[in-house]
């Protein structure tokens, strides 16, 4: 067993094998630790994220070492049945890798009794063991861009099913009509962990349905919408939405055993700000904006405002008068007002908030939309028609001293964040290591929710080409894949990722990364040196 850091808030477990992560998963569910928040089961390692003011990595890292790993988990007595059209494009590749004719690969998959060991990189995603071990085959060399939902695929010692379009590596086998993962249903996963599967052919099957044969339960919940507006409703009509706005809370959590990662905002610290300066609660969800252009009408008397990016504020009143508002400060606005938010000079990201909060229906007990995920209320667009509450029970008076942070980085500004060095920095040369903080990386167009995707001259150099076995990731982590050219994952990144994280960034400059715009640079700076977490002594 290792003990990896993370950052300063999350360790990773390194275990032997999945067996003994199940068992120390099962373990710590039954046997508590006073100050763990959120755990993620992967292949071989258990993600462990921990309050700090209650338990320190090295007090968490004595706990574990004293666990019984020889336990076994009990599969489940739920079995869920999924039809299958095996004409998956890889189905010929893995029939020449495990030396087996299709049928043979086809027969050995559907005789086989799966078990959910965990979910991950999607929500729904299910990695299946127990398979036969004939059809272990390597990922893919080079992972498609877009495999279709319901995609059967083998990866490993794994089996799972895509629910949804995404990139991956796996190797199709085939595909399924059943959907694996449905808001509509509780819990919306399909697949949970020790359920066991298995795989129908539906060339075989006479009559063959495309419901599955399972005990789970189908209760339908609500879609994540704006309640429909009512006459005497105080509303934001979006006149102007270019690029889309985004609910966001601080986020989801408690979902991991599902397969979604928390999402949120990615400022946090503007989002309470935003709240505070209205006098909601500090959680109550605003709108994420970037970019320019965003514009509304309101139907009646509201108080908002703006933090985050200093984006330009112009309001026009019925006569037709223009006045300029500030961000950080109340925004009284009366019925007919058109608010236009220009594109801020510096930052990424506006958070706009209102007094009472946006009437929006939460979705798995947050209002944050996850763009990776799909999971949470729709994007606002122009047209879409925003309810506010005002209901007044829970708002305290405005606030006239809010400021910002930080201040907010522009096009071309050199940001430096500090990293805690972990959970792999031995996957990496000293030359590699080195490089990570001896030059500069600059953010690209292709940056969004998910990831800040920098380039640098020289690409960070591994010590091999080995294959690492998916595993928990953390917002903040720079993820290295084979082009030696980093992700730094924000807030909708895929909960376990297969390539190693040479460092996190520190929980507190995860606003800061959130504000940095394309066409910045960044220099990370190492503020820890990688090395196992020792137990603290009795």
């Amino acid at each position: 067993m290792r003990i990896l850091p993370v950052s300063l808030t999350v360790l990773l477990v390194e275990l032997a094998d999945l067996d003994e992560t199940l068992a120390l998963f099962a373990s710590l569910e039954a046997d508590p630790v006073d100050g763990i928040v959120e755990m993620v089961p992967a292949a071989r390692t258990l993600m462990i994220r921990f309050r700090p003011e209650k338990l320190t990595a090295e007090r968490l890292a004595a706990n574990i070492a004293t666990r019984d790993l020889s336990a076994r988990i009990t599969p489940s007595d739920i079995l869920v049945e999924i039809p299958v059209i095996y004409d998956g494009e890889d189905l010929a590749d893995v029939a020449e890798l495990t030396g087996l004719s299709v049928e043979d690969v086809i027969r050995r998959h559907t005789d086989s009794t799966f078990t959910v060991a965990f979910c991950g990189f999607a929500p729904g995603f299910g990695y299946l063991v127990g398979g036969d071990p004939a059809l272990q085959v390597p990922r893919r060399q080079s992972p498609r861009t877009k495999i279709p939902a319901g995609s059967v695929a083998l990866a490993g010692a794994f089996s799972g099913v895509y629910p949804q379009n995404s990139p991956g590596g796996w190797q199709i086998i085939g595909t399924t009509p059943e959907k694996m993962w449905d808001l509509s249903r509780d819990p919306p996963a399909l697949f949970q962990p020790g359920h066991r599967v298995r795989f129908i052919d539906l060339a075989k099957k006479t009559g063959a349905t495309t419901a599955p044969s399972s005990n789970v339960a189908s209760i339908p919940t609500s879609d994540a919408a704006q309640a429909a507006p009512l006459d005497n409703d105080l509303t934001f009509t979006v006149l102007a939405a270019p690029v889309p706005a985004l609910f966001q809370d601080l986020g989801r959590f408690g979902q991991t055993g599902q397969g979604v990662s928390s999402s949120g905002a990615l400022d946090q610290g503007a989002l309470k700000a935003a709240n505070r300066v209205v006098g909601n609660p500090a959680a109550t969800p605003v709108l994420e904006i970037i970019l320019g252009g965003f514009s509304f009408e309101v139907s009646g008397r509201a108080v908002f405002a703006i933090a985050g990016a200093p984006c330009p504020i112009t309001i026009r009143d019925i006569s037709g008068r223009s006045i300029v508002a500030e961000a950080y400060q109340p925004i009284a606005l009366e019925a007919g007002d058109v608010v236009t938010l220009g594109q801020a000079p510096k930052g990424m990201r506006s958070y706009l908030s209102v007094r009472g909060g946006f009437a929006v229906k939460p979705v798995l007990g947050s209002a944050s939309t996850d763009t990776l995920a799909v999971v949470g209320p729709d994007p606002v667009t122009a047209g879409a028609v925003l309810t506010f509450n005002q209901d007044a029970s829970n708002l305290t008076s405005v606030s006239l001293t809010e400021v910002p942070a930080f201040d907010p980085p522009a096009f071309g500004d050199v940001v430096t964040l500090d990293v805690i060095m972990g959970p792999r920095g031995d996957w990496f040369t000293e030359t590699g290591i080195a490089t990570l903080s001896s030059q500069l990386w600059q953010v690209t167009p292709q940056s969004n929710r998910v990831g800040i995707r920098i380039t640098g001259d020289v690409a960070l150099e591994r010590k091999d080409k080995a294959e690492l076995p998916s595993e928990g990731t953390a917002t903040g982590a720079i993820q290295v894949p084979h082009s030696g050219q980093p992700v730094l994952f924000l807030a909708d990144h895929p909960l376990t990722g297969g390539y190693p994280v040479i460092g996190t960034v520190a929980e507190y400059h995860l606003d800061l990364a959130g504000q940095i715009p394309v066409g910045a640079q960044i220099r990370f700076r190492p503020v820890t040196t990688f090395a196992d977490i020792k137990p603290a002594k009795a």
